[in-house]
């Protein structure tokens, strides 16, 4: 019964043998299995985590908005935990790397080391030698104050020596010391490898790993889209609706470069994933056979099991800052998604609130237009006098101006206090520099005054007489007349005035009573002595008054207008005769009034007038010395 049953245990026991080398092989096999990790790889993931980092913290400009500052800062504190979680991984996977190498270089490392020895004792000699020198400069300071006067010169000296040497030793140790710190660094980064990559990285952020929260970015200035953001002119409106679309130009941005660093993090995890998956299932196809092993075997699989723990502890450390990696990152993205909603809802109000002003600007100058028209229109229709429609066309001129420039300024600008320094400034210096302009303008209001000087008005200025041809805002226009002081005839020039010569002291205008068009002639004759005077005024003034009679209605309704215009009560003007004396005798003088356009037609009738009736009337061509005289009553 024994015997049979040794042998029928033999196989089985061959069996469970094969079973366990073949557990043994699987496991040796697992142990050495490792993802696809690549130094350029994990390299390159961190730069990409760097440079995404820099993009969130400075990339993106708020918008001007309140909740500006939740996003920004989620913003920061996500992307500062992205980047350390980055450095994290990236130092377990070199880790796992480092363990996977089957032959490292120990040349280096151990040539390292020996330069440090070397060093360090060196430093450690010098300080004492330090030391010593000190000690011994000590003992001569306190010789040297109770010393003779014998000794002090050679301990002097020998003071002066140990102080050289002690500088020549301190000066020597900190070359040393700066020695010792360049080949410790040089053999860090020698021995490091891929650690010391992750190290020279993770130095270029360091505001990531000072603090866990991020310090909040500076305060805007005034030019910023938060201040533009409570404007209310069409400008700040327009600027803050463009800030707001390079928001989120930079958002969307942001978004494709957050979506690309998850997918380079999915794409280094997936190999520490699927390791850690068939780890997962060896672990359960052990635990399934368990049961059916020896003692011998227990103890293989418990060594496979400590394997199989340690590599997954091992993969769990790069994995799980990966995993913990993209969840923030998608995180961050819905952060950026939320943050462009808001600025896409606020943009739409500025857009609407932009072209309800646009629109309502638009309105205004429309009206202003259309009041343009309509006091155009009222103008012709019931102001029939040239000169007043003139008036209240230029009036309207300016009215319509500073209306559509009211407009303007209220629509386009929102800071009324800064308008009205710079406009101030702008109003001194054009006040300086157009003295004479402005005066030109300022007179041109009294010379198309009530009294003031209109289109057709014959007047004389600076020794110059003429018709007025036109007015400008700054200048006068006028046709020169010259001749005679009875009979002007135009000389085919045009004098310009300036509108500013009305304010000279020295230069007197004379011109017409307004709505009058007639000045005064005289006819004077001197009488023989002993000449019958009474005969001269009854024949000499019946025959002015009877040309006058040919023109006294256009001269008497002239008078209406004075009166209607001045509200000044005037006699009729009518012929009017006097005796006076003068140089050559007595004269009889004949004053009459004639139309100022048609002066020389009315001097020339009554001279012909005159000279008919001396011919047909001997007495009175005898009473009469000489031929009479016409000319102007007034000068100038």
């Amino acid at each position: 019964m024994t015997t049979s049953s040794n042998s029928g245990s033999k196989p089985a026991r061959i069996f469970i043998v094969a079973i366990t080398m073949l557990l043994g092989v699987v496991s040796i096999l697992v142990a050495q299995e490792l993802p696809a990790l690549n130094r350029d790889v994990i390299l390159g993931h961190l730069n990409e985590a760097i440079t995404w980092y820099r993009d969130t913290t400075t990339k993106v400009q708020a918008a001007g908005l309140p909740s500006d500052a939740i996003y920004e800062d989620n913003t920061r504190n996500l992307s500062a935990e992205v980047v350390r979680l980055a450095f994290q991984s990236a130092r377990a996977e070199a880790a796992l790397i480092a363990t996977s190498e089957k032959k490292p270089n120990t040349n280096q490392t151990a040539k390292a080391p020996a330069q440090q020895q070397d060093l360090t004792q060196i430093a450690a000699r010098i300080a004492a030698e330090i030391d010593d020198t000190q000690s011994r400069l000590d003992s001569v300071n306190k010789e040297l104050a109770s010393a003779p006067r014998s000794k002090r010169k050679d301990l002097q000296a020998e003071r002066e020596r140990l102080q050289g040497m002690l500088t020549l030793d301190k000066t020597v140790q900190e070359s040393v010391q700066k020695m010792a710190t360049f080949a410790e660094e040089t053999t860090d980064n020698a021995s490091e490898g891929l650690e010391g990559s992750i190290n020279q990285l993770a130095r270029s952020v360091p505001e990531a790993f000072a603090n866990k929260t991020i310090p909040q970015a500076p305060a805007k200035g005034n030019g910023s889209p938060s201040s533009l953001a409570n404007s209310s002119g069409l400008i700040g409106q327009a600027i803050t609706l463009l800030e707001r679309m390079r928001s989120m130009r930079e958002i969307n941005q942001t978004i494709k470069e957050t979506d690309h660093l998850r997918q380079t993090a999915e794409d280094l995890r997936k190999p520490l994933r699927a390791t850690l998956v068939a780890i997962l299932q060896r672990g359960r196809d052990m635990a399934s056979q368990q049961g059916t092993t020896s003692n011998t075997q227990n103890q293989s699989v418990t060594r496979e099991y400590q394997d199989l723990i340690s590599r997954f502890k091992q993969l769990s450390s790069a994995t799980m800052p990966l995993s913990q990696e993209i969840l923030l990152l998608e995180q961050s993205r819905a952060n950026y998604v939320e943050w462009r909603r808001s600025i896409v809802r606020e943009s739409r109000d500025t857009l609407r609130a932009l072209l309800i002003r646009v629109i309502g600007i638009a309105l205004a100058l429309g009206i202003v237009a259309i009041l343009s028209e309509v006091w155009r229109r009222l103008t012709f229709r019931y102001i029939h006098d040239p000169r007043r429609r003139r008036q209240f066309l230029l009036l309207r001129r300016f009215v319509m101006g500073f209306l559509v420039g009211v407009v303007l300024i209220t629509g386009f600008v929102s800071e009324f206090s800064s308008l009205a320094t710079f406009a101030g400034f702008v109003t001194a210096g054009i006040a300086v520099g157009l003295q004479a302009l402005l005066l030109s303008v300022a007179a041109y209001f009294f010379v198309v005054g009530r009294y003031g000087i209109r289109v057709g008005d014959r007047i004389s200025i600076a020794g110059v007489t003429g018709d007025v041809v036109d007015i400008g805002l700054v200048r006068l226009y006028i046709m020169e007349l010259a001749g005679t002081s009875i009979d002007l005839y135009p000389t085919g020039r045009i004098v310009v005035f300036s509108n500013s010569v009305l304010f000279q002291a020295g230069t007197p205008l004379f011109k017409q009573i307004p709505g009058t068009e007639y000045g005064w002639h005289e006819i004077a004759v001197t009488l023989a002595q002993g000449g019958n005077y009474k005969l001269v005024q009854d024949k000499l003034f019946g025959a002015i008054n009877g040309v006058y009679e040919q023109y006294r209605e256009r001269i008497e309704s002239q008078l209406g207008g004075i009166e209607r215009q001045t509200e000044i009560q005037l006699k009729s003007p009518t012929p009017e005769a006097k005796l006076q004396l003068s140089d050559t005798g007595a004269e009889f003088v004949v004053r009459y009034p004639v139309d100022i356009r048609t002066a020389s037609d009315i001097d020339d009738r009554v001279t012909r007038a005159v000279v008919d009736l001396m011919e047909r009337d001997a007495e009175l061509k005898s009473a009469i010395v000489g031929l009479p005289k016409i000319r102007a009553a007034i000068k100038g």
